[in-house]
């Protein structure tokens, strides 16, 4: 175990006392900063105080300034070099990991996970007396150890499962859990978490029973799914069917059915447990109200802005929440990450093609460049989610800082004609774009810009203000997905269509009336747009071993046009007008930026080299150990 600050104090005034003879009674003082650890669980405060400690493996959820929305078909990361492109051009390796987050990176993972077996050994010998606090503390400590290992299983793989305290001088080596072993564990910890946390009051932030029963949904689902169904994979990818263990990756043997109806059932618990955001819809609502619910979402009930809805907040089951104090974090940052440049911000992870053009008319009918009505206006008559996620040419927005002329307060990531003051014509980009006069090194390459998760505020200022609005690690519409997806795979295609309808009319979309195969692809394609931005395509595309033909698609960008109609012209200040111009919208790909491939070896992150020589044990993944 870890020696206490008082320790090494002791330690050193024995080494010295060969030295010097004086009174050394004045080291017999715990440091104000410092806490012996045997101290930590005769106090309620304490023990407490630990175990919040904890929940710093969270880090900023998924807000930090490369998301990994970039990781997939939903956006690209403006800025070079910062290994991003190792991962998305195929070149990840042992000893090239690439970006890496705190949030699932081997070490931070592993240890909060010695962490929480801290707490969860020695919570039940605890001295303090208060014994809802003890079972309430110990069950967030299951949950906690469960998320951090389903971190580590959904992107590595299994992984060794440690539950002891290691101390020091130690033999660390250890073998790889098989897959199965390691969801029988999370689920386990799950349920020790939901029966632990039951009937305790509910803190936002912390662990409760709910965000338990949603952690065993997920964890289940992704069991049940193709990557790790070892017959399917191996059919699908000749690397898997080569790889000698492939009980790490997923279940060898076994009734698939059987895990999906486990699936079902965990995802029918997690809904049960908590109602949602109007998810009790039985038409659709309109397309004003159906983007002002998203919105009202993606705020998480933090609003300053009374056109919102701050009961929000009600789907999400298990968020990080962020305050006022908190000046220096990065996930309030996210409006200066990821804005317009023309507003002095930096562009990070812009949406590209790909996505928007995803995003169905409001008729419930796809989107299409070749249908020139489409073509014509492609931002016109989309489906609601579209607006309160996605920032386009035209786009109303904030007010604009003083050093930008734009009165409209619109954003601008094309090219217009213009007359100067002479009346001479001329084309200037616009505003948000890498030609702009304001920060051109942080415009948008795609065209687009985020707009899910941003404040929209108007006397909030991106680039100095710092935002509240919390990371949905849970929320009830992924469990309504699960239900959906564990509900489709058994062939139960009316319940699936009912819950899949609820979350489009909240949406302002037509109900879907499919069936079958069809089914299957509209679910995929809803949940593609309703949880963009949050962590899940990434996951979704890779077990549902997709990704060849969405994570390794080319980048789309967009190039806008707008050239005066006939008769027409407009001075400086420009603004979006289509009486006056006519705007042209060329979808371009591009392989400049990033030459996206897929390699199958990239449904699993490699054990780094020198993981790999600290644990000889360590078997590395398909793939990597060329």
């Amino acid at each position: 175990m870890k020696l206490s600050y008082k320790n090494w104090i002791f330690l050193a005034a024995l080494a010295t006392s060969g030295l010097v003879s004086c009174d050394t009674d004045f080291l017999d003082v715990t440091p104000p900063t410092e806490i012996p650890t045997d101290e930590v669980w005769k106090d309620g405060a304490l023990a407490e105080g630990f175990v919040t400690g904890i929940y710093q493996g969270l880090q900023q959820g998924g807000f930090s300034e490369q998301m990994l929305a970039s990781l997939t078909d939903e956006a690209v990361f403006t800025h070079t070099g910062r290994n991003i492109n190792t991962i998305n051009e195929g070149s990840l390796s042992p000893s090239n990991l690439g970006w890496v987050d705190d949030t699932y990176g081997w070490g931070p993972m592993y240890t909060r996970i010695r962490a929480t077996n801290q707490a969860i050994q020695n919570l039940p010998t605890a001295t303090f007396a208060d014994q809802t606090l003890k079972d309430r503390l110990k069950g967030e400590a299951h949950f906690m150890r469960a998320y951090y290992y389903q971190q580590l299983v959904r992107y590595y793989g299994s992984v060794p499962l440690i539950t002891k305290v290691y101390a020091l001088n130690e033999d660390y080596s250890v073998e790889r859990n098989t897959f199965e072993e390691c969801v029988k564990f999370i689920v386990a910890d799950c349920d020790s978490a939901a029966t632990l946390l039951k009937g305790k009051t509910e803190q936002k932030g912390r662990a409760t029973e709910a965000s338990a029963l949603a952690l065993k949904s997920r964890i289940l689902l992704y069991a049940a799914s193709d990557l790790h169904d070892i017959p399917t994979a191996k059919a699908k990818s000749a690397l898997f069917a080569a790889y000698p263990k492939p009980e790490f990756l997923g279940y060898v043997s076994g009734d698939r059915k059987a895990r999906w109806t486990a699936a079902q059932a965990a995802a029918k618990a997690a809904l049960d447990a908590k109602p949602g955001y109007k998810l009790n819809l039985t038409a659709p609502v309109t397309a004003e109200q159906g983007k002002i619910n998203y919105i009202s979402i993606a705020m998480g009930g933090y609003s300053a802005d009374k056109s919102l809805d701050a009961t929000g907040g009600d789907d999400i089951i298990f968020g990080r929440y962020f305050t006022a104090s908190q000046t220096s974090d990065g996930a309030r940052q996210t409006g200066l990450n990821n804005g317009p440049n023309g507003y002095h911000n930096w562009a990070g992870n812009t949406p590209i093609g790909l996505l928007v053009d995803d995003y169905e008319m409001m008729d419930g009918t796809p989107f299409a460049w070749t249908n020139p009505k489409h073509k014509a206006n492609p931002y016109v008559n989309r489906d609601p989610r579209f607006y309160a996620t996605v920032m386009y040419d035209g786009a109303n927005w904030k007010p604009r800082p003083s050093d930008a002329k734009d009165p409209a307060n619109q954003i601008q990531t094309g090219a217009y004609d213009l007359l100067d003051e002479k009346g001479t014509l001329f084309n200037r980009k616009g505003l948000d774009t890498r030609s702009s006069s304001i920060e051109d090194w942080n415009g948008s390459r795609t065209g687009y810009y985020m707009r899910k998760f941003i404040d929209p505020n108007p006397s909030l200022y991106d680039n100095t203000d710092r935002q509240n609005i919390p990371w949905p690690f849970f929320r009830v519409t992924e469990a309504a997905f699960n239900y959906i997806e564990a509900s489709i795979e058994l062939g139960q295609d009316a319940v699936a269509l009912e819950w899949l309808n609820k979350i489009r009319f909240r949406a302002g979309m037509p109900a879907l009336k499919v069936s079958g195969a069809a089914l299957k692809e509209a679910y995929r394609h809803e949940k593609r747009i309703e949880m963009a931005y949050e962590e899940q395509r990434y996951h979704d595309a890779r077990r549902w071993m997709i990704a060849p033909t969405t994570l390794g698609r080319s980048l789309q960008f967009i190039t806008v046009i707008g050239k005066f109609k006939p008769g027409k012209s407009m001075k400086e200040p420009y603004h979006y007008d289509p009486t006056v111009y006519d705007y042209t919208y060329t979808p371009t790909e591009d392989k400049s930026h990033e030459n996206r491939t897929w390699v199958d070896k990239m449904y699993f992150r490699p054990f780094s080299r020198d993981e790999i020589n600290r644990n000889a044990k360590l078997i590395q993944n398909p793939g990597y150990d060329k």
